[in-house]
């Protein structure tokens, strides 16, 4: 069956969206799709959003069936609006920001650990499992509005930051399949995603808007990441054309690290008053500061707002206390706290740790977004300066933050002043929607944002010599793919036969660099800075031996290929027989052998 629909579906860290165009049109209608969700037990609405937070009932409540939905009779979990108002109440129930532990390489995202440290009372699902199920509940609700148009028939684009690694993506995209993508479904960065929906917006006038080695700055801050890409303008053939030029690192600091800076100071105000907060009022308190932060900082937001937590004392139960924020109080932490005035020199700051840490997700220890940009754009090459800033994500509907954002950029490039291009006021949208939109140009043509592989991607190769004891032998690193690699290519990389061990168990090593432009198949690394190459997973496997194994090893060379669907496959072919092994970057258990 031909599709009928484009889907775009942004699978958010904190809020997820599904945008739709029908194939038939003449030009891309794109439309949000309201999404059925429980914003109460046994009380069901549609939002145009759904929040990507879980809730795990417990028995009681899945015994009264209070969290039942149409399509979902057991009420064993609650996804959306209900889930991320009780934890609040229920924290320890909550799953939230699956997919910052979807790129977390120092966990097992396949194994039950969410909630993160939860009492062993509380089940646990993994992070794949989690994305699966918001997945799924977009994937409902289509079915519910559209029961005539199949949602696996369907044409389907998944967004992903920009700077995830190979292997997050294919557990994004095992959690997709699992939900019931179809297999042929796309990634699309969600930068890019966001240029997309500005160029539907901007129709042909981009092109008047963007000239020849222009530098769009593409900054994307949501509720629990930071994502930074550059898109360049380039002459192709006399038409205007854009390539993405470069992405930043996976930052974790974005809005959720806002409303818990400002619950911090609510809770000096409530402390000012004799009031000491719990542990459960404290998650309260974070919560009510997310709304405030919304309402404060809004175009036309209140002198002060409110904010209350449920009383906890004898003389409270049921009750609420309340202090009172400023507007000013509210914007003076947010800039000085993630848009400090900073220098295209200045650098993240690494305070000094303790000697242990609690485990859990790798949170930026500096949040000035300002200084993490600072670093990016070194990285990217400071010697042409950005012409236009796309803004994206929650935090920036507020245009105060998006006005110290592009002082700062006019105070480093001064020569000619950054402006800002009109994204819409939808920004939470956003991502969706252009994902949407590419999906509808790849099969009716338009403006395409040229980009490939963002990182060069590289293989980990011990070097031959004398054992030492207690010494592990030196590690070089053979690039097997360059950044900017485009989808549906593929290259032999040039260099001397490597022996791939097989037969027995054996640790695959994969790194990733995303300012290393200059590198190409077949250079080989003896050195390099501890950021410039960054370790993905390492992969434990036994790949199958046969009768041209030499003491467990095999000469190869790399034969490397992007698929249109953007996965990275890297194979290692021994010349003599003709036998090829495909090591895929991913997760699995086991790597996958073909001959």
């Amino acid at each position: 069956m031909t599709a009928q629909y484009v889907i775009g579906i942004d699978l958010g860290t904190t809020n997820s969206v599904l945008a739709y165009a029908a194939l038939s049109d003449d030009a891309a209608q794109v439309q949000l799709l309201p999404i059925p969700q429980l914003v109460a037990a046994q009380t069901v609405e549609s939002r145009p959003a759904l929040p990507s937070f879980l809730y795990l009932a417990a028995d009681h409540e899945v015994q009264n069936g209070l969290f039942r939905l149409p399509w979902d009779q057991s009420g064993r979990c609650a996804v959306g609006t209900a889930a991320r108002s009780l934890a609040a109440e229920f924290p320890e129930r909550t799953v939230s920001a699956a997919k910052s532990w979807l790129c977390h390489t120092r966990v097992d995202r396949r194994q039950p650990i969410l909630p993160w440290q939860a009492p062993e009372t509380v089940p646990q699902i993994s992070p794949v499992a989690a994305s699966r199920q918001v997945l799924e509940h977009l994937i409902a609700a289509w079915q519910q509005a559209f029961p005539d148009a199949p949602f696996q028939q369907q044409s389907i684009v998944l967004t992903v930051p920009a700077s995830f690694d190979a292997s997050a993506r294919e557990l994004t995209r095992e959690a997709a399949l699992e939900a019931g993508f179809p297999d042929s479904f796309l990634m699309l960065e969600e930068p890019q995603a966001a240029t997309y929906s500005w160029l539907h917006r901007c129709g042909e006038r981009w092109r008047k808007i963007l000239r020849p080695a222009d530098r769009l700055l593409v900054c994307d801050v949501g509720g629990g990441t930071t994502d930074l890409t550059l898109v360049e303008a380039a002459e192709d053939s006399g038409e205007l054309a854009l390539n993405r030029a470069a992405v930043g690192n996976h930052l974790l600091v974005g809005g959720d690290n806002m409303d818990l800076a400002l619950a911090h100071h609510v809770a000096g105000l409530f402390a000012e008053q004799g009031l000491q907060l719990d542990p459960w009022q404290s998650v309260s308190l974070w919560h009510a500061c997310r709304n405030a932060k919304e309402q404060l900082l809004a175009a036309d937001g209140p002198a002060q707002q409110t904010i209350s937590v449920p009383g906890r004392g004898r003389r409270l139960i049921g009750g609420l206390v309340s202090v009172v924020m400023e507007r000013s109080h509210a914007a003076d932490i947010l800039l000085s706290g993630f848009f400090p005035a900073s220098t295209l020199t200045d650098r993240p700051q690494r305070p000094r740790s303790s000697g242990f840490r609690e485990l859990g997700l790798p949170w930026e220890a500096d949040t000035a977004i300002t200084r993490h940009l600072a670093a990016f754009l070194a990285t990217s090459g400071n010697e042409t300066p950005v012409s236009h800033v796309l803004f994206n994500g929650g935090v920036f509907r507020s245009p105060l933050l998006r006005q110290r954002l592009l002082d700062q950029l006019q105070q480093w490039f001064p020569g000619r002043p950054p402006v800002s291009v009109d994204g819409g006021d939808d920004l939470d949208f956003a991502v969706a929607r252009g994902a949407c939109y590419y999906g509808w140009t790849r099969l009716h043509g338009g403006v395409r944002i040229r980009g490939g592989a963002a990182r060069s991607c590289y293989v980990g190769i011990e070097t031959a010599g004398l054992a030492l004891p207690g010494i592990g032998r030196p590690l070089k690193a053979l690039c097997v793919a360059a950044q900017g690699m485009e989808e549906g290519t593929a290259v032999d990389v040039p260099s001397a036969e490597v022996g791939l061990v097989v037969g027995e168990p054996a640790r695959f090593r994969f790194f990733g660099a995303a300012g290393r432009k200059q590198d190409r198949p077949g250079d080989l690394l003896t050195r390099w800075a501890a950021d410039e190459l960054i370790e993905t997973d390492s992969l434990e496997a036994t790949l199958p031996a046969n009768e041209d194994s030499e003491d467990g090893w095999v000469p190869v060379r790399f034969h490397t290929q992007l698929t249109e669907l953007g996965i990275l496959e890297l194979w290692c072919v021994h010349a003599a027989s003709g036998r090829r092994w495909k090591l895929e970057f991913s997760v699995r258990d086991e790597l996958s052998a073909t001959s």
